[in-house]
């Protein structure tokens, strides 16, 4: 498993637990590093997000909450709600993977983590709020895709082919 992945899977427990038993976040910081033992490139990137997580946390419920149907957030499943959070701030506010990814790994965590439906459940929510955010791509260009892409894709097109004009003369 990648860094990147235990990361986000610190996170997620992270989380949880701080939201189940709020302490003060540096005591509750040093508590759970204390059982989780993760390498310190993981550990960093886990704070990393989870730091921002927190700071933006009344502007992610409220995306969430405008993407689920019939839920509120104390309705959703603790493990789901947090893996929810987690991606949706990725998708809002880090750069770092491309929506596509931010969202695979959330299903894969919830897979791991979650009830046998939360894969499903995390995959729909995601889907819808990444339509909307501004990491979409599209509407960053006004519906068009981004430059240097033909299709909106974060993936870079092959070159053009020549026109004849471009072409030596003696071929």
């Amino acid at each position: 498993m990648g860094r990147r992945r235990e990361g986000r899977e610190a996170a997620v427990q992270y989380l949880f637990a701080h939201e189940m038993q709020p302490a003060d976040i540096a005591a509750g910081d040093e508590a759970f590093w204390d059982l989780h033992m993760a390498k310190r490139g993981v550990r960093a990137f886990a704070q990393e997000l989870v730091k921002g997580v927190l700071a933006h946390l009344a502007e992610i419920d409220g995306c969430i909450e405008g993407a689920v149907e019939n839920y509120s957030m104390g309705r959703l499943a603790g493990v789901d709600r947090n893996i929810l959070r987690l991606a949706v701030y990725e998708l809002m506010h880090s750069t770092e993977a491309p929506p596509p990814v931010v969202i695979n790994e959330a299903i894969e965590i919830a897979k791991k983590f979650g009830a046998a439906e939360s894969g499903s459940f995390v995959n729909g929510i995601l889907d819808r709020i990444a339509k909307g955010t501004r990491r979409s791509g599209r509407d960053q260009n006004d519906g068009k895709a981004p430059s240097g892409t033909k299709d909106g894709t974060d993936k870079p097109q092959p070159p053009a082919a020549p026109t004849s004009a471009a072409l030596p003369s003696d071929l």
